[in-house]
């Protein structure tokens, strides 16, 4: 299973993706932290992202292909992906089929902005392991604490209004596209891809069992 959730920032994907990783047993790619663990590592491509990085500028599209790509190509990708942060606009979509990255399945949780600031506000992160809580729609057993490690969450200072509602415009104009694109290709006669829409503003749970009816009829 090769696949990507769509859905704007604060619409849940974090909280399914990590139900899916485990339940289907398939790594979670995060180009971020990829990104990150490339340059820390001084490895070649992260000595090149390093330098345009430091420029200010933006890593390539090109660049961020390859270090998907040799990412997939390491054993525990075997049975598949699910992709973090990428695609996340439609040239990036198009650079993955050049490259030969066919996804099999992607996901759009969709959730109304007025929705998405109201969860932001009470979101909660864990900063080593990057796990993501709500105060109120997904609580930790212990207020405060992560689950698995029990230390302690925190708020990010951009999860305000202001902030979230700019992130929320970025997101129209750039990476919501993408759901027209993918169902597009899912509805062109014999193509491998399936696009499904689903509503985000129900419960976790709820939304746990559509995704997961959805993902073994695909499997």
């Amino acid at each position: 299973m090769r696949m990507t959730l769509l859905g704007a920032p604060g619409a849940g994907k974090g909280t399914q993706a990590s139900f899916i990783t485990q339940t289907f047993g398939i790594p979670q790619i995060s180009t971020g932290e990829m990104l990150r663990a490339a340059v820390k590592a001084g490895t070649p491509l992260g000595l090149k992202a390093k330098a345009i990085m430091d420029a200010g500028q933006l890593v390539s599209d090109d660049l961020m292909i390859e270090l998907v790509a040799k990412r997939i190509a390491e054993p525990d990708c075997a049975k598949g992906f699910l992709l973090d942060g990428f695609p996340r606009t439609e040239v990036q979509a198009q650079a993955l089929i050049t490259h030969g990255i066919q996804l099999d399945c992607v996901i759009e949780i969709n959730v109304p902005d007025d929705d998405i600031v109201e969860r932001m506000s009470g979101r909660l992160w864990h900063p080593s392991s990057g796990r993501v809580y709500h105060r109120t729609f997904n609580p930790p057993k212990q207020a405060g604490l992560d689950d698995i490690t029990g230390e302690p969450l925190v708020q990010r200072a951009d999860d305000n209004e202001v902030t979230v509602r700019e992130r929320l415009k970025v997101y129209h104009q750039q990476t919501k596209p993408l759901a027209a694109f993918y169902q597009a290709m899912a509805e062109q006669p014999g193509h491998p891809i399936a696009f499904y829409t689903i509503d985000g503003t129900a419960d976790i749970d709820h939304i746990r069992q559509q995704i997961l009816a959805l993902l073994q009829k695909e499997a």
